[in-house]
This record gives C-alpha cells, sequence and structure tokens, in this order.
C-alpha cells in the first residue's frame, strides 16, 4: 500500500505531462488557438434593431445585412487591439471585402470621431451600446469577427485581431468561397 502511494504522484504527473505534450503538438500543427466554439455556427445572425453610428435617427436591422457576404467585425473605441486591426480592415474594404461593424459597448461620439479620424471601412455600423447584439452573438471582447454568407447564416467566428496573416490564412478562402456560392 505504502508503494502504491509512493507512485501514484509520478503516474499523475506523467498523465499531465501527455495531455501538455499533445496540447503542444497540437498548436505545431498549425490548430488556431484563437478558434472558440461557437452556438452560431451555421445558424441565421441573431434578429436585432439597433442605431446606426453613423447615420443618426436610421435604424439597423438583421435584414440589411442580407443579400451579399460579409465580415460583421465587432470592435470598440476603447479597444487597443482594434486599433491595431483597424488599417487591415480599411486595406480590405478598398479591396472590396463587405464589412460591417458593430460598435460594441460604446460611446456613439466616440465612435463616429474614431471613424473620421482612422476611416471608415463599415459599409453598415450598428450601434450595441448596451451590449445586448453581442451578447447574443456570445461575444467575448473585442475584436471579434463573424463571417456571414448572403443568407445571413454564421459561418466561421474569429476570436482577436485580423492582420494580413490571418486574413490570408483563415478569411480570405472562406470569404471568396461564400462570394462564389452566392453568385447565379
Amino acid at each position: 500500500m505504502r508503494r502504491a502511494l509512493l507512485v501514484l504522484p509520478l503516474l499523475i504527473f506523467l498523465l499531465l505531462a501527455a495531455f501538455f505534450l499533445r496540447d503542444l503538438l497540437s498548436k505545431e500543427e498549425g490548430k488556431n488557438e484563437l478558434t472558440l466554439p461557437s452556438p452560431l455556427i451555421n445558424q441565421p445572425f441573431p434578429e436585432f434593431s439597433l442605431a446606426s453610428v453613423t447615420e443618426p435617427g436610421k435604424t439597423i436591422e438583421r435584414s440589411d445585412l442580407l443579400g451579399k457576404p460579409a465580415l460583421v467585425n465587432v470592435w470598440a473605441t476603447w479597444c487597443v487591439a482594434c486599433r491595431v486591426e483597424h488599417p487591415v480592415l480599411n486595406k480590405l474594404s478598398a479591396q472590396g471585402v463587405i464589412i460591417h461593424g458593430v460598435n460594441y459597448k460604446d460611446d456613439q461620439a466616440a465612435a463616429q470621431q474614431w471613424l473620421r479620424d482612422f476611416h471608415n471601412p463599415y459599409q453598415l455600423n450598428i450601434s450595441d451600446t448596451d451590449g445586448r447584439l453581442g451578447l447574443d452573438l456570445g461575444v467575448y471582447g473585442a475584436p471579434e469577427t463573424f463571417l456571414i454568407d448572403a443568407q445571413g447564416v454564421v459561418r466561421y467566428k474569429f476570436i482577436g485581431v485580423i492582420d494580413e496573416r490571418v486574413w490570408d490564412s483563415e478569411l480570405s478562402a472562406r470569404y471568396q468561397a461564400l462570394v462564389e456560392e452566392a453568385k447565379p
């Protein structure tokens, strides 16, 4: 019995080491550590009716997102990482990628100033000041980006900064496939 108690810590250590090694090897194989499961994958983008950030008095609804595949980018002026991501979004928008914004738990005046200062890559920009849409989306924070098809179905979710590497490795091919799928 005493010998078994002496071996037990060694067995626990070896078991933990095996789990950590498996995790380390899976990251080396190129698995994206920022991809978290989302219950929204292959589900319709949530229904909403919220104010526009850029067009005072205008209300944006889920139906406004339909018709063409798009990125839906959750951002905020208080988000340091969003400032890093923003130039890439401007570049993608200039290349014809459709991007809609969800300004998450932010002050609308600050968001409008941000877009004047750093340019506006968004075709539609939804003001989610109370975070209700973010909650429906399962947002952990900003930035987060959803890829939706022309019917408004969520096809992919990416958490973190979209830089050129992420666009090339994670999003570009998925976006292009949805664009091709939407062609008549």
